[in-house]
């Protein structure tokens, strides 16, 4: 059972259920009282406390009318869960406290740029190569492997990325590990942690803070139209940049030919590097395909990085890099002592998965589907919200920006979806700087939802935010 014991003062100028609502709030933000755990019945806390039921109750229907917990019939009161993505920049309690408010515990459609369409999945295939890493090879591919990633698997992604994206490299360049952090950890000493490493404001904050996390020193250089501006980053000391070229996260733009030979030549004059993070450059919408920093470079002077989370599962943690020779080198010297992240069999499956044809045929698919939920989307935001929006970076990937003209920040755009259950998110989270007139703009994944739910979520958010 849990244990409340808040200290309540009937002399305070607040209600004691305001004071016995923000303490359960305080217990659940901090950890003591965990996701899912089933507070005491109001009685039984009524005669512990020695309050009235009816402070008990009021409590109890303030904390489900915030969203931290939710009541069961015929089983009780029980906390809530929700995304810690809505509070990732906040630091103190009281902070945690105000962002925590963004909860609903109905949400019915989540705009999570993060998900996947994971029903039209081969599960059957899948299961059926599985079986075969597993047998075929007697069992050899529990031991432990390659440093770098299974040699036949680097080999078909070699093939896959020249033939869709441009690169060109050998399976020596390519280094498999468990999702992008891991390997920027490995690039950052690679590369050398003195560098000062430039990344687009806004941009993935992951990156940031687990290159900060590493001691790296970062700056933060502003977008223009057209991508990271070229004119700040040469104010800048780096020489070093991280970029995410073909659908910049979040705002969307897709960097023309001639920013990316300028990149390019901003990185050979320095002789830095440019880390290309193509995370989601699978999926395209208007536009003919730009062909990769990599492939464009002729000095090796970019790093380039992809992964299977958008494309096959998330789960699947199946990320890469395709190094330039001087850091293959150095890798070869000083850095295989590191062992592979990822499993051999997900390795050797996926291998199978993609010599076999299934790949290809899979994200053919995927495109078809996920063309036709962006243009659901684009429809129904036309249909629902005419001109008193404006769309950013809808020409590739699985996730738009939304500037709403409605005199709403942020906060109470978030907050206001979430009170007709649909769950939007920040791209406050994503600036390393002041957002200024960013502040009306929040981020639409569509990649998780069927068509209906994205006809759906945006007639209600016409609803909850009086367009």
């Amino acid at each position: 059972m849990i244990e409340i014991t808040p200290v309540l003062d009937s002399k305070n100028e607040k209600p004691m259920y305001i004071q016995l609502a923000n303490y359960i709030k305080k217990e659940i933000l901090s950890g003591r009282i965990k996701p899912k755990e089933k507070l005491p019945s109001k009685r039984n806390l009524s005669n512990y406390l020695e309050v009235s039921l009816n402070t008990i109750q009021s409590a109890y229907e303030q904390l489900c009318a915030e969203g931290y917990v939710e009541s069961k019939p015929r089983k009780g009161m029980f906390v809530t869960t929700f995304d810690n993505d809505l509070i990732i920049h906040q630091t103190g309690l009281e902070k945690l406290e105000v962002a925590s408010n963004k909860v609903h515990v109905n949400t019915k459609i989540d705009f999570n740029s993060g998900k996947v369409d994971l029903k039209h999945f081969p599960y059957n295939i899948w299961r059926k190569l599985t079986v075969q890493s597993l047998y075929v090879d007697q069992g050899e591919l529990f031991n432990i492997g390659d440093p770098q990633g299974e040699q036949l698997l680097r080999e078909q992604i070699a093939a896959y990325l020249y033939a869709s994206r441009g690169v060109r490299c050998s399976a020596e360049q390519i280094i498999i590990g468990a999702g992008t952090q891991i390997l920027i950890g490995l690039l950052s000493m690679l590369i050398g942690k003195k560098h000062i490493y430039a990344l687009e404001d806004p941009g993935f904050h992951r990156t940031r803070i687990t290159l900060e996390d590493l001691g790296v020193h970062t700056v933060s250089v502003p977008l223009d139209e057209d991508g990271i501006n070229i004119n700040q980053l040469k104010n800048t000391d780096a020489n070093v940049v991280y970029v995410t070229p073909s659908h910049q996260f979040p705002s969307g733009m897709i960097m023309p030919i001639s920013r990316r030979m300028d990149l390019i030549k901003w990185a050979e004059e320095e002789n830095g590097y440019i880390i290309e993070d193509d995370y989601d450059g699978e999926y395209r919408y208007k536009g003919k395909p730009i062909p990769s920093l990599q492939g464009l470079s002729t000095k090796e002077r970019v790093v380039y990085l992809g992964t299977f989370s958008k494309s096959l599962i998330p789960s699947i943690r199946i990320s890469y890099m395709v190094l330039p020779s001087p850091l293959v080198k150095k890798y070869m010297e000083y850095f295989t002592i590191y062992k592979q992240t990822v499993s051999r069999i997900h390795q050797d499956t996926l291998y199978r998965f993609m010599k076999e044809g299934f790949w290809q045929s899979h994200l053919n698919k995927m495109r078809t589907l996920y063309r036709k939920k962006h243009n659901t989307l684009m429809l129904a935001i036309n249909n629902y919200f005419g001109q008193n929006v404006t769309i950013i970076g809808e020409k590739s990937g699985l996730h738009i920006v939304l500037e709403v003209k409605n005199n709403m920040e942020e906060d109470e755009l978030i907050n206001t979806a979430m009170n007709v259950g649909v769950k939007v998110y920040p791209l406050s989270i994503y600036y390393n700087g002041v957002t200024g007139t960013m502040s009306s703009r929040i981020l639409l994944g569509f990649g998780g939802l069927t068509e209906a739910e994205i006809n759906k979520g945006i007639k209600l958010l016409k609803e909850a935010w009086r367009l």
